[in-house]
Formats: C-alpha cells, sequence, structure tokens
C-alpha cells in the first residue's frame, strides 16, 4: 500500500534566503505519510521511532508544488519499516513572472528517506494483529 499527499509550499514554509524552504518541512511531510500508513495498517497513528537515512537531492522555494509518498517495506512485531520519497511536481517561475509556474514532467526527486515507526500491540486494531 502506497499514500501520496501533495501540496503546495507557501511563503511562510521558506524559512531561508531565496525562498527556500526548510528541509525539515520534507520530514514533516513524511510524519503525516507515515501516520497515515499506520492508521490504514493498524487503526492507529503509532508513533515514528527513527530515521534509518534522509537524503536531501534538491532544493525546493516557497510556491512550489511537492508530491510526498510513502509505503510500508517490512512489518515486525510492533515495528514497521518505510520508504519515502519527495518529488516537485511543479516550480514556481519568479524569474518569468510573479505569478509563473511550470509543470516538471517528470518529476523532481527533492528528499529520500527511510525510518521505522511502532505501534505497540495492544493499540493495533486492524485483522491479523
Amino acid at each position: 500500500m502506497k499514500v501520496t499527499l501533495r501540496l503546495r509550499m507557501g511563503t511562510h514554509d521558506a524559512h531561508y534566503g531565496g525562498n527556500l524552504v526548510d528541509g525539515a518541512r520534507m520530514l514533516a511531510l513524511f510524519g503525516d505519510v507515515a501516520t497515515e500508513l499506520l492508521i490504514r495498517h493498524d487503526g492507529d497513528e503509532g508513533l515514528f521511532r527513527a530515521y534509518d537515512s534522509v537524503e536531501f537531492l534538491s532544493p525546493v522555494h516557497g510556491g512550489d508544488y511537492v508530491e510526498a509518498e510513502g509505503e510500508i517495506v517490512s512489518v515486525g512485531n510492533t515495528s514497521r519499516k518505510m520508504r519515502f520519497e519527495a518529488r516537485k511536481v511543479i516550480r514556481a517561475a519568479p524569474e518569468i513572472s510573479d505569478s509563473a509556474a511550470e509543470v516538471l514532467e517528470p518529476p523532481l526527486v527533492v528528499c529520500r528517506a527511510s525510518g521505522t515507526c511502532v505501534v505497540p500491540k495492544e493499540k493495533q486494531r486492524r485483522a491479523g494483529h
């Protein structure tokens, strides 16, 4: 099962000069994806335990549209290993005009990560647990 979220990065997400969005914003999106995956899999939000790997591959700016996708790749007794990818699908183009934007085909991968979430046994509510 995969879960995908898509949203626009606003100027409030831009934390650095040049309208650059903080990389932690991608991790927050991955956290939201993980929560939905756990709810769908276990009927509980669970807890994010740790990231094993995080790679920031390309900058994201205010006005860009980002798609964050994740999937559960391994299920343990209480642990859920997950893999995530964030892609820029639309790029703001302020060099053309203040409202210009471009659809990116193919989308540009901006961040990849993997991590582990935990759902305590007593909180797992789906069949087969």
